[in-house]
């Protein structure tokens, strides 16, 4: 196991299922959490379960798509832990919307808190992030290849995408890498629509035969944060069993 004893994780979206099996992963590992998400109340009861003892996790009310929320939470980070050293943007939604129904404010709230929510976090968290700090990005083999009835979630995971590449680029300077991770589709509540009405026939699609699990991702997050990525920057790691290879 890696020890990041020390180290400082920023991570939004935190009650949503990868975010908290990066979260678990990353405290297993000796890391310290400041962890943001709308449900605080929830947060802090799952924040509680990964430091009992208290000290080691820091919980803040967050919405993603409000800039001032964000700056405070980092504000909070920088006072408490003294800056950070990973970021993960986990905040997410996903409603299913056919184009053709789909209203200007469903496609502004998708954008807002997929998208926005990401840039939000990176421009904030970039001043304390330490020399030879990582960033990484929840984007989705939506950002790749499209959504059937999510086109508001394909564009934002897409922006996401190109906001990790632009990134990598302007923070290299700082030794700071900017990478993402793009799942599949994986078991959690997030997705339990999709898995309910097409899980047989995304799983039929999947070379693997079989959905990820949230631990699954959270560990390639791991790595791209670590030192055994230390020369791997502007890229995207597809975790999606082979549901779409570029």
């Amino acid at each position: 196991m890696l020890d990041l004893t020390d180290k400082v994780l920023v991570l939004s979206g935190a009650n949503g299922g990868i975010p908290r099996a990066i979260a678990r992963v990353f405290r297993d590992c000796g890391a310290r959490l400041a962890l943001s998400d709308l449900d605080a109340e929830a947060l802090q009861a799952f924040a509680d379960d990964l430091d009992p003892g208290g000290g080691c996790v820091l919980v803040d009310k967050v919405d993603v798509s409000k800039r001032t929320d964000v700056d405070a939470a980092i504000a909070n980070c920088q006072a408490t832990f003294g800056g950070a050293d990973y970021l993960v943007t986990g905040a997410g939604i996903y409603l299913e919307k056919a184009f053709d129904e789909m209203s200007p404010e469903d496609w502004s709230c998708t954008i807002a808190v997929n998208l926005d929510g990401a840039f939000h976090f990176c421009s904030a968290v970039q001043p304390i992030l330490r020399d030879g700090g990582a960033i990484v990005n929840i984007a989705s083999v939506a950002g790749h290849r499209g959504s059937l009835r999510h086109a508001h979630y394909g564009a934002a995971k897409g922006g996401v995408l190109g906001l990790t590449r632009s990134l990598a680029q302007e923070l290299a300077e700082r030794n700071v890498r900017v990478n993402a991770v793009s799942p599949g589709i994986i078991d959690t509540v997030m997705v339990e629509h999709t898995i309910a009405t097409r899980g047989n026939e995304l799983i039929s699609a999947t070379p693997l035969k079989r959905l990820g699990t949230a631990a699954e991702v959270a560990s390639v997050v791991l790595f791209l944060c670590s030192d055994m990525a230390s020369f791997v920057t502007g890229e995207s790691i597809a975790v999606n069993g082979g549901l779409y290879i570029s």
